[in-house]
């Protein structure tokens, strides 16, 4: 009997210890001990809510200024995001991580054609970039021309006509067709008849009808097409990605032309090579000769290097976005092998990418987006002198009150901390009208005029951190003030 109760003694205390934990672990627990860890700071914002209930219009007002420069710095970030995605869609656009590699210039009696007039490029420094450069993924000869495009009675010049690989496709982000399929490396090889289209040249040639199987005439050379491009729409440089014709580059090169891209219409301008007069031959027109023309012996002494099978451009897509500068330096590695270029020789090629014109725009658009925002904050600050004013003015009405609650016992540091209190939430209920009205507004925007907006989280949080920050800062001289009242001169305030 002794040794049962001395067991049940023993595990008493165990089990009341564990329903002890089992308390203080509790949801109901951990509320009321935060409770009442606050309890002094609740009180203060119950106290501060109640003194600005008195004159709840003077209260709107004071927070005038607070809601109308949160409502512009909601409104302006969201719809500068915006902007700034949509810009980087329509960049992406372009090409994903675009790398663009040009031809180098051509010289003759000391003057410089500039880049791209010689024909340095092969197909083979296209196989060199994809076995030598790691941090390329893919990567497309180019073969460019101008001429019109004939269907029936309907023409059209495309304002891009290429001639390339399949792979053109993905480094320029069609990702797919609308209609049909897109040509193979054995139509390349084959320097097949076949050709893709773009949107506006199907609205153009075929009144909006499919145009697959049908055929296309471009220098007299039929062409039939095979697939409809999907739909790109503009670039950030206004021309249309839809206006486009792609074929393979040797059916470009070989069958259709045999000359790089020239200014004009390839098709309707034919030079006196061919025994047929243009413009310039039929009316002739005199000039003065600024520089001396070097003589056929000087031009065999000093031949321009010429390749047989050239392209007019290469395009690049670089692994991603970080790696770009990487494959930059690869491709100019690979090609300068390619090239038997030595050290301090110039380059016979130029490398352009896309990252030097998602920087420009994107500086832009932040600068003025800055803009904007340091007018926003113009309208914060006239707000935070509002409240400051509106407090001095709150001190002086509430003297006496002040005088009573020192008398009672209130110290110094309690009274500046209930008017720091009233302060920071005249700011927060200006922030959350703010917000609301700024969310609105772009909405608004984004409806009625159609311009792209981005709802940004940060500019939410911010908006608060500055609020606090603004009712801190311009609430605690007042505070401060009526902190350091003498009790028995505010008792006999008047």
């Amino acid at each position: 009997m002794t040794k049962l109760l001395t067991t049940r003694d023993e595990t008493m205390p165990q089990s009341s210890s564990l329903r002890w934990a089992s308390d203080v672990s509790s949801p109901k627990h951990t509320f009321r001990r935060f409770v009442f860890r606050w309890r002094p700071f609740l009180r203060l914002c119950v106290t501060a809510t109640h003194a600005l209930r008195r004159n709840v219009l003077r209260s709107l007002l004071t927070t005038l200024g607070i809601v109308i420069g949160i409502m512009s710095v909601i409104a302006i970030m969201e719809i500068g995001q915006g902007a700034s995605a949509t810009l980087g869609e329509s960049i992406q656009s372009m090409g994903s991580n675009l790398i663009i590699v040009m031809p180098g210039a051509a010289s003759a009696g000391g003057i410089e054609m500039g880049a791209g007039t010689m024909p340095t490029l092969t197909p083979d420094d296209v196989n060199a970039i994809l076995t030598e450069c790691p941090s390329v993924l893919a990567a497309a000869p180019s073969v460019q021309a101008r001429m019109q495009v004939v269907h029936g009675s309907k023409n059209w010049v495309p304002a891009t006509m290429l001639g390339t690989t399949p792979s053109y496709l993905a480094i320029r982000g069609w990702n797919s067709l609308d209609e049909g399929e897109n040509f193979t490396e054995q139509d390349v090889r084959n320097a097949n008849k076949v050709c893709v289209v773009g949107l506006t040249i199907v609205k153009e040639l075929f009144d909006g009808q499919s145009p697959i199987g049908k055929s296309v005439r471009i220098n007299n050379v039929p062409i039939r097409v095979i697939g409809v491009l999907g739909r790109k729409g503009a670039n950030v440089m206004g021309m249309d990605q839809d206006d486009v014709l792609l074929t393979p580059w040797t059916t470009m090169k070989n069958r259709v032309s045999a000359s790089t891209l020239g200014s004009v219409n390839q098709s309707v301008l034919t030079s006196s090579a061919n025994g047929v007069n243009s413009f310039g031959d039929a009316y002739p027109r005199s000039f003065i000769e600024l520089y001396t023309t070097p003589t056929a012996t000087q031009m065999m002494n000093t031949p321009r290097p010429q390749r047989l099978t050239n392209v007019d451009q290469i395009f690049a897509s670089a692994v991603s976005m970080e790696r770009i500068e990487t494959a930059v330096d690869e491709i100019q590695q690979a090609l300068s092998r390619s090239h038997n270029i030595r050290d301090g020789q110039v380059d016979d090629f130029n490398l352009r990418n896309m990252t030097e014109l998602t920087k420009m725009f994107g500086s832009t658009t932040t600068l003025m987006t800055n803009l904007l925002l340091a007018i926003a904050m113009i309208a914060l600050l006239v707000g935070g002198v509002g409240i400051m004013n509106i407090m001095l003015v709150s001190v002086t009405e509430r003297t006496r009150e002040i005088g009573l609650r020192m008398a009672v016992g209130a110290k110094g540091r309690d009274i500046l901390a209930q008017f720091l209190v009233e302060a920071v939430l005249l700011c927060l209920f200006g922030a959350a009208i703010g917000i609301v009205l700024g969310r609105g507004i772009s909405i608004a925007v984004s409806k009625l005029a159609g311009w792209p907006v981005a709802a940004s989280p940060y500019a939410i949080l911010a908006s608060v951190g500055v609020s606090l920050i603004i009712g801190i800062g311009f609430g605690f001289y007042p505070a401060w003030r009526a902190s350091k009242l003498d009790p028995i001169d505010a008792l006999r305030y008047e």
